[in-house]
């Protein structure tokens, strides 16, 4: 009996389950890489906002402190953004007939908020306390980057979860003593592991077992 197929399906057959395996890994890598990347996360992706604010101005030029508007870093888990009278402080004496700033004038006379983009937007299940990354040892420009040299803000990390892990599983390497909590640039005077590992000491700041436990993050 003739054979019904010939020998070289055995090679095709062969070809076809590498390729459908490369195939599958392809996929899983390109899938890994677009759910990592800026596009999806938007990280790099300054925002539009109903007033173009510079931090790089603010922070960089005049050298605002982080605290001057987000003034419940410190004792709350959220980062508030300054009401207006914070910018007419300045800004009813400092370009106070600027066209640019009239909707900072009007939302003063109004008594209405600024309606800001927010940049870094978690996810309602996850969990963040400002006030304990900063009271730990944790330093503004860890999270967010440079602002001083961001002209319009935009978030310089990309927020998911093994960004997280990668600070709570090895917290020495970015803790800072607390007088250099807001500055930019921050350069450590010494090894930064040395230095972290005794923050962690005088912080009394748990193991990776604790900061790594779901349980920390997802309440």
């Amino acid at each position: 009996m003739a054979q019904i197929f010939p020998k070289s399906a055995n090679a095709i057959a062969r070809m076809s389950v590498y390729g459908a395996i490369f195939v599958l890994m392809f996929a899983g890598w390109a899938f890994d890489a677009l759910n990592r990347s800026a596009y999806n996360t938007r990280a790099f992706m300054a925002r539009e906002q109903p007033i173009p604010f510079s931090h790089a101005h603010h922070v960089g030029g005049l050298g605002l402190d982080c605290r001057y508007c987000h003034t419940s870093v410190e004792t709350s888990s959220f980062a508030n953004v300054p009401p207006t009278k914070t910018c007419m402080n300045c800004h009813s004496q400092i370009w106070s007939t600027s066209p640019m700033l009239e909707p900072v004038r009007a939302s003063f006379r109004a008594g209405q908020s600024i309606r800001w983009t927010r940049v870094h937007d978690l996810p309602d299940f996850v969990y963040f306390n400002h006030s304990i990354h900063v009271a730990k040892g944790v330093g503004c420009e860890t999270c967010h980057g440079r602002v001083d040299k961001m002209p319009l803000m935009w978030q310089q990390s990309s927020l998911q979860m093994d960004w997280c892990l990668d600070c709570h599983r090895n917290p020495e390497k970015v803790l800072r003593p607390q007088a250099f909590i807001t500055t930019m640039g921050y350069q450590p005077s010494g090894d930064q592991e040395e230095i972290g590992r005794r923050l962690m000491a005088e912080n009394h700041i748990q193991d990776a077992r604790v900061l790594t436990s779901c349980s920390t993050c997802h309440r």
